[in-house]
C-alpha cells in the first residue's frame, strides 16, 4: 500500500537489483540534514531525536521523524506555517502572521 507520493510505502531492508536506492537514501539523507540544521538552530534538536534517513521498497528517500511529543508537532506545524506567512508576505500579499503560541520545551 502506498500514497500518492510513495511514503508510506515500507522502507526497504531487501534490496531489489535495478532499484536506485543509495540515490534516494542520499536525497533524504541532505533533507534529514537541512532540517535537523533548522531544529538546532531553534533549540529543538533534542524533541525530534529520531529524525534519520531512510528509502522505502521503490528507492524513493524519506525522512522519519521518528517519535514526536505532540507539543513538539504542533510548534513544527505552527512554525511551517509562520514560515509560508513569511514568504506570502516577502512576494507582496498581504498576509497575517500566524502567533506562535509559547509552549514548553521538552
Amino acid at each position: 500500500m502506498t500514497d500518492r507520493r510513495g511514503v508510506v510505502a515500507k522502507r526497504a531492508e531487501n534490496l531489489s537489483p535495478g532499484v536506485p536506492y543509495v540515490r534516494g537514501w542520499n536525497r533524504a539523507r541532505r533533507g534529514a540534514g537541512t532540517l535537523a540544521d533548522q531544529l538546532v538552530l531553534l533549540g529543538l534538536d533534542s524533541d525530534f531525536a529520531g529524525l534519520v534517513a531512510d528509502v522505502n521498497v521503490f528507492g524513493d528517500g524519506i525522512v522519519q521523524l521518528g517519535t514526536v511529543r505532540p507539543e513538539a508537532a504542533e510548534l513544527l506545524a505552527r512554525l511551517i506555517v509562520a514560515g509560508l506567512a513569511s514568504e506570502s508576505r516577502d512576494t507582496s500579499t498581504d498576509v497575517p502572521l500566524v502567533p506562535l503560541r509559547e509552549l514548553p520545551a521538552a
